[in-house]
């Protein structure tokens, strides 16, 4: 018990876990801001924005979906290896052959399609709501270019099966940045590694699906909500900055 209390007791343990003594409204603001998990969401929030129209928590979902795309993701690396020679064994491998195979894919595939789908929906609704004005520029920007990177992520990773569905559609999108102006056959030679889709298309696409682009997404995402977060929080319409005050608060525990 004593080595419990000590750990309880503990900078670490209090600056992740809520403090426990917290009795009065400034305790528990406290206990909120020193807090490593909570200190990220408002202390208080308007009853309103806690409502299911109010966002749709499609936020949420495109955070919990991006979630399921790195487990699943991560589990489905196992068994795969980036090369022409066996990238289409492995994935008939997996199906027929790994405990749960055809049920990850599936889990990866379908989170992948649906996360394109929320984050776009995210941004429809962030726009209509204008939340993209003072002062929050800078965190629609952000949310403009998480938006891009899901779809190179999505792009990305369509290739990695390597059946001719992948290839076609890898081929007639690259083509399609080749008409970029000044430097359009720069760009699709980066991408393609070559004058074609080949192998090193393929490590390239591989690479940029399982490293890079996720570390850039999830180091912006932190600092999407960390805007979020300074930048009074929720989004607030037109109709709603009409109001000079709100005389209904409730704190979120």
């Amino acid at each position: 018990m004593r080595v419990v209390d000590r750990i309880k007791g503990s900078v670490a343990y209090r600056s992740i876990f809520r403090l426990p003594d917290a009795v009065t409204e400034r305790d528990r603001a406290a206990a909120h801001w020193s807090s490593f998990l909570l200190h990220l969401y408002p202390v208080k929030v308007r009853r309103r924005e806690l409502r299911f129209g109010y966002s749709a928590f499609l936020g949420v979902a495109s955070m919990v979906l991006f979630g399921s795309l790195i487990i699943s993701g991560i589990y489905l690396m196992f068994f795969y290896v980036p090369s022409p020679a066996n990238a289409y064994g492995n994935i008939q491998s997996i199906q027929t052959d790994v405990a749960f195979g055809q049920y990850i894919r599936n889990v990866h595939r379908w989170s992948a399609h649906l996360m394109v789908i929320a984050v776009a929906a995210h941004m429809a609704k962030v726009f209509y709501r204008g939340a993209y004005k003072p002062p929050k520029e800078f965190n629609w920007v952000i949310g403009v270019v998480l938006l891009v990177l899901t779809l190179l992520m999505s792009f990305t990773g369509y290739l990695l099966p390597w059946d001719q569905l992948a290839f076609w559609a890898v081929t007639v999108g690259t083509s399609m940045a080749s008409y970029v102006p000044l430097m359009g056959e720069t760009t699709k030679e980066i991408l393609l590694g070559g004058p074609s889709v080949g192998s090193a298309t393929l490590v390239r696409f591989y690479v940029l699906h399982v490293a890079v682009l996720p570390a850039i997404m999830v180091f912006l995402i932190a600092l999407h909500m960390w805007r979020w977060r300074k930048d009074a929080m929720l989004t607030v319409d037109a109709a709603e900055r009409s109001i000079a005050a709100e005389p209904v608060i409730e704190e979120v525990s």
